[in-house]
């Protein structure tokens, strides 16, 4: 029987599905034929695959070939099925041995020379195998340290195709490996910028060491130069490190786009990603004509950036509405439904006024009407998404200069100390818990880890029924000021910790006027 076959993987946004690869030599007249609800650069790879064979230095049979993707219902696209379609043919001929290639998965785009070049999407492929029990991964040279990331799975990775049959056929000796993703990860983070060069603006820096202890949506309005996007540049170097599961499932992302270093692929910080305002809704949720992550998922576990709010579209601000809430973006498309991550920490910063000074009126020459159409376009239900709303006031020159008598800035480092030990408790409190932080905790969990004395209950009832919040702003208030407890070393929310969480809804109100 002339029949080889080999296993590959197709992705589908973040989904993986697994594709037979078979390849049938018989005697008729010499053509190359491939089927299985194929795209375009797949239909390709048959001039590929023939002449990188050749000049590998083997023969290209001169027979009819017929080559099948399995399951026929699945959509295959790029250029990863090259190399599982070239060993299907060399096993088909006999060159490959069937046992050696049984329970194998091969991914891989191959040069006219015979080369085995990197493609993406090589981590969750693997990362899927091992759950699904192959025993073996053949992946490219430039994506071994990105496959060897999982554990429990042999890795084989070659440069060329003559390369990997020697490794098949035993003629080279090397032993597959897999490298330990706790030590590819022990590397100390560095970071560019610290909250130190940040001059005045403590309460300011105070919200924002809220926000991320606690993983809270922040907004800082504030005329031009006051510091907003400094701030906001900094956070990175006050957010907790990763853990080796959030590491990874940061890194299958980039994996997924073709982000990731060869040689140190492994994603060892929280992402910071900054949006400009010209991007577009496909942009920041994904899509397109091959479904993928955008900017929302590239954050995931991290931090997403928006400068200058009120620029952006208010259709592609809206857009952020549901991730917000759900922590997940689905994108349901002719194919199918497409799933991408989506827990992040959403910073903004805009100006109160197209020219910035409003509510400084010897300084501000916006009409009524013109500061009234700039804020609109920020919506109700957007903001009621926001955590934590601050006032970002001009620096003076007496803060800005520094000098004797005045107190150092605080540093990234003790900040971050802070932080960290917040994150620890949430932890502690929420082990078992979807979620590990405040903000994600669920509505019907508050009144278990949110529960409020009766001086604290009278304080809540008095702020909701003077500030008009919703249940979804009461809500916010409560985990904000869990937050502020947490940082305060307290188990119970104390009537200061809630007046201050009460207190960044303010600015709400003196921009858009109460919350409905």
């Amino acid at each position: 029987m002339s029949l080889g076959m080999v296993y590959s993987a197709a992705l589908h946004g973040m989904e993986v599905k697994f594709i037979r690869v078979e390849a049938d030599l018989s005697n008729g007249l010499p053509m190359f034929h491939m089927v299985g609800y194929l795209s375009s650069e797949v239909k390709e790879a048959g001039e590929r695959v023939r002449t990188a064979i050749r000049n590998s230095g083997l023969e290209v049979p001169v027979k009819k070939t017929v080559i099948n993707l399995s399951p026929g219902s699945v959509r295959k696209r790029g250029a990863s099925f090259d190399l599982p379609i070239a060993l299907s043919i060399l096993a088909s001929q006999g060159l490959v041995g069937r046992e050696a290639l049984e329970q194998v998965l091969a991914v891989g785009e191959l040069g006219l020379d015979g080369s085995i070049r990197d493609v993406p999407g090589v981590l969750p492929i693997v990362w899927e195998a091992r759950k699904q029990g192959y025993k073996l991964c053949i992946v490219p040279a430039g994506n071994e340290a990105e496959a060897a990331l999982v554990e429990g799975i042999p890795v084989l990775a070659a440069g060329s195709l003559a390369r990997l049959l020697d490794l098949l056929s035993g003629k080279d000796l090397s032993q597959p490996r897999s490298v330990n993703s706790l030590s590819a990860g022990s590397v100390e983070p560095v970071f560019e910028g610290d909250f130190q060069e940040v001059k005045g603006q403590g309460a300011v820096k105070r919200a924002a060491e809220i926000a991320v202890a606690g993983g809270h949506n922040f907004l800082m309005i504030g005329p031009p130069g006051s510091g907003k996007s400094m701030i906001a540049r900094r956070i990175p170097t006050i957010l907790p490190p990763l853990e080796m599961e959030e590491a990874l499932e940061i890194t299958k992302i980039y994996s997924v786009q073709g982000l990731l270093e060869k040689d140190t692929p492994l994603i060892r910080r929280r992402p910071f990603r900054e949006v400009h305002h010209t991007a577009t809704k496909a942009a920041l949720i994904g899509g397109g004509l091959i479904p993928a992550p955008g900017e929302i998922s590239l954050a995931h576990k991290g931090v997403l950036f928006l400068d200058e709010l009120t620029e952006f579209p208010r259709s592609v601000l809206e857009v952020l509405r549901q991730p917000l809430e759900e922590k997940r973006i689905r994108l349901t498309r002719k194919q199918g439904v497409y799933e991408f991550p989506a827990d992040f920490m959403l910073t903004a910063a805009m100006n109160p006024c197209p020219c910035g000074y409003y509510p400084d009126m010897d300084r501000c020459a916006c009409t009524p009407v013109g500061i009234s159409q700039y804020l609109g376009k920020v919506s109700q239900p957007f903001l009621s998404r926001i955590d934590i709303c601050m006032d970002t006031p001009a620096v003076d020159y007496r803060n800005l200069k520094g000098g004797p008598g005045q107190e150092a800035e605080e540093t990234s480092e003790k900040i971050r100390e802070r932080v960290w030990l917040a994150r620890e408790r949430q932890m502690r409190r929420y082990e078992g818990e979807p979620g590990k932080t405040n903000a994600s905790l669920p509505a019907k969990k508050i009144p278990e880890y949110c529960a409020l004395g009766t001086k604290e209950e009278r304080v809540m009832e008095r702020a909701f029924e003077q500030m008009g919040l919703t249940a979804r702003t009461y809500h916010k208030v409560l985990k904000v000021a869990r937050t502020i407890a947490d940082l305060d070393g307290k188990e119970e929310i104390q009537s200061c910790h809630l007046a201050e969480a009460i207190g960044y809804r303010l600015p709400d109100a003196k921009y858009w006027g109460n919350l409905r």
